[in-house]
């Protein structure tokens, strides 16, 4: 009886792993170290098998994206559901947003898919505008609830989501490029002030 052969060395490995592992490169050696070539020896994958499930390179920078805000928006939807104040968790939200710090790696990735997108064709931009929807209607939904609650101002949700998130994005390329005086306290300081003066009732004096 024949045995059952093995699985060939050369099988293709779970999506996730080659995700991960660009992830992984990026972080350790920016996005000059990865390159198709490189990643195909971490997985086991020749550099034509990649190309043959991401097609170019700017596809795998999207699917890398892609996956690393899968995993954002999972740990942005458990903060956002917990019980307090609005304030609290806006808080948190800002948090996740701004970078860590400098070449911070999910904040490489995006900026290298910006700057990537003037060429990008349709279907790209609208996977782009997919991820930006997300973080915009969270932040939509979170300002409406303090609103609500009577813990903001009753200012506009969307329109004041858009400049907030204008403001956040600003600061974390600043952040993520290393420019002196904008680190990440410093930028929460800011953001903190701004959502002090936008959204937060005055009290009157005691």
């Amino acid at each position: 009886m024949t045995p059952a052969p093995s699985r060939r060395r050369n099988a293709a490995p779970p999506r996730e792993d080659v995700l991960a592992a660009a992830m992984e490169t990026i972080a350790a050696r920016g996005l000059d170290g990865l390159t198709m070539a490189g990643l195909g020896r971490e997985v086991g994958m020749s550099s034509g098998h990649l190309l043959y499930y991401f097609r170019t390179k700017d596809e795998l920078l999207l699917q890398t994206l892609e996956w690393s805000e899968g995993r954002l928006g999972a740990e942005r939807g458990a903060l956002l559901s917990r019980e307090g104040p609005v304030r609290e968790r806006l808080d948190a939200y800002v948090d996740l947003y701004v970078p860590d710090g400098p070449r911070d790696p999910h904040w490489t990735l995006w900026l290298e898919v910006w700057n990537r997108s003037q060429y990008a064709d349709d279907d790209a931009r609208a996977r782009q505008a997919a991820i930006e929807g997300a973080w915009h209607r969270d932040l939509v939904a979170l300002l409406a609830e303090g609103i609500s609650r009577d813990e903001f101002r009753p200012v506009d949700p969307a329109r004041t989501a858009a400049r907030m998130r204008a403001l956040l994005d600003g600061f974390s390329v600043h952040v993520a490029v290393g420019i002196p005086g904008t680190g990440r306290p410093q930028v929460l300081s800011h953001v903190a002030d701004f959502i002090t003066e936008t959204l937060l009732l005055s009290r009157p004096a005691a």
